[in-house]
């Protein structure tokens, strides 16, 4: 599935859907985040059951700053509408297949019930 173009617009509907959306915070001035991006559009042609969204930092800022990113690229993963994982750097593509095979498997059920723990 080719990759998307996120905005502030569709970031919202984009991430709280279900399955497993992947989000690369980016910019084209960033090496690291040039160097990262072959292997998130190689992933999104073998996961074709995973959304791959990317967010273009220079051009949504206040969609960055809302979601307190300092440091680019900076990958986020949402399953089933539930931000499961955050953090900076471009990984190598063993690792992010490696993600999003750990994403597949998370028990929503219990990730539910964790949060719910904390809320209450």
């Amino acid at each position: 599935m080719p990759t998307k173009n996120l905005t502030a617009e569709t970031f919202e509907s984009t991430v709280t859907a279900t399955g497993i959306v992947l989000v690369d915070f980016w910019a084209a001035w960033c090496g690291p985040c040039r160097a990262f991006a072959p292997v998130f559009e190689s992933a999104s042609n073998r996961h074709r059951d995973v959304v791959f969204a990317q967010v273009d930092t220079e051009a949504e800022p206040e969609l960055s700053a809302a979601n307190r990113i300092t440091s680019i690229p900076t990958l986020m993963v949402f399953r089933d509408g539930v931000l499961v994982y955050s953090q900076p750097g471009a990984l190598p593509t063993p690792q992010l297949e490696l993600l999003i095979q750990k994403a597949r498997e998370l028990d929503m059920a219990e990730v539910h019930r964790q949060l719910a723990q904390r809320t209450a």
